[in-house]
């Protein structure tokens, strides 16, 4: 498994029922790597993960498999409220295909490094495929400290890399000063990106390359050539898009965007709901002037 590049976290796409329509997920996926992305990631908190079956989870997997075949990895996005559901999403996801795991602590509870540490080991220890510990206190109250992290790697051989979404790109330094090469780095707040690489990051777990593929890539190269003076100004453009990356609503933002850019529905399940107000207002204007300014890559 490499885990460099830009990895798209790709939204669910649904139909105005809100069944998984798969034949535009297998579409997407083609799209987003004929793009330029390193691979995929499904079934993850911006894939509404939390509103999918144990079914429907797997059948993502399936189709996702089966959109890029050989041309890119499937990472599965690995979420429960119990161990023993996360240990059988792991497995079910190996026999689909997936080629990596993105492992999260359990939905709702968050506790002790005892508890999250057995969790997250179950599932690491599930299958033999390489795994991602995704990182994210700000969403699940769970915060895997870089001495933790060093422990789990030096538990487990098949822990390849970490998605990093403190906030604190401290974070990547830390881990790197622990473990030296022996885990990738990914981002995964989308505005951190830059910063991240210029710590050592080697990925990117990506939410706006859902509808802007090409431009993260690029952004995401630039940064990595050292090429700072093309980073800071396509990130400077870029920057209020990837802001949506980060806030409560970043699903319907990031799905509306994308519809926008004829490339998906806005439709989210319950409980969340489609934007309106203010909110639709800001992500229209947001969208309105990145379309204006739209630099050449």
């Amino acid at each position: 498994m490499n885990w460099k590049g830009v990895f798209p976290a790709i939204t669910t796409n649904l139909d105005a029922d809100l069944a998984v329509d798969h034949a535009a997920l297998a579409v997407h996926c083609r799209w987003l790597i004929e793009n330029g992305c390193s691979g995929i990631v499904c079934g993850g908190s911006l894939g509404e993960a939390q509103t999918l079956s144990f079914d429907e989870k797997t059948a993502l997997v399936c189709t996702c498999v089966a959109a890029v075949g050989k041309r890119a990895p499937v990472v599965a996005g690995i979420a429960s409220l119990s161990t023993t559901e996360a240990v059988a999403l792991a497995e079910a996801a190996e026999e689909a295909g997936a080629k990596g795991l993105m492992v999260l602590p359990p939905y709702v509870y968050s506790s002790d490094w005892r508890e999250m540490k057995a969790h997250v080991s179950a599932v690491i220890e599930a299958t033999k495929l390489p795994c991602l510990l995704y990182n994210n206190p700000p969403a699940y109250r769970t915060d895997f400290l870089p001495e933790q992290i060093a422990e789990l790697a030096t538990a487990h051989p098949n822990l390849d890399a970490v998605k990093e979404s403190s906030g604190d790109v401290r974070r990547v330094t830390a881990i790197k000063a622990l473990l030296g090469r022996r885990l990738d780095l990914l981002v995964g707040m989308d505005d951190a990106i830059v910063e991240g690489v210029y710590a050592g990051a080697v990925g990117w777990i990506a939410g706006l390359a859902n509808a802007f593929p090409a431009e993260s890539v690029a952004l995401f190269d630039f940064a990595s050539r050292g090429d700072k003076a093309r980073a800071a100004a396509l990130n400077q453009w870029f920057l209020p898009l990837l802001r949506l990356d980060t806030v409560p609503k970043f699903v319907q933002l990031i799905k509306w965007v994308q519809a926008a850019m004829g490339r998906g529905t806005p439709h989210v399940r319950p409980p969340r709901l489609p934007l309106a107000g203010a909110d639709l207002e800001h992500v229209k204007s947001v969208l309105a002037r990145a379309r204006k300014t739209h630099p050449r890559l």
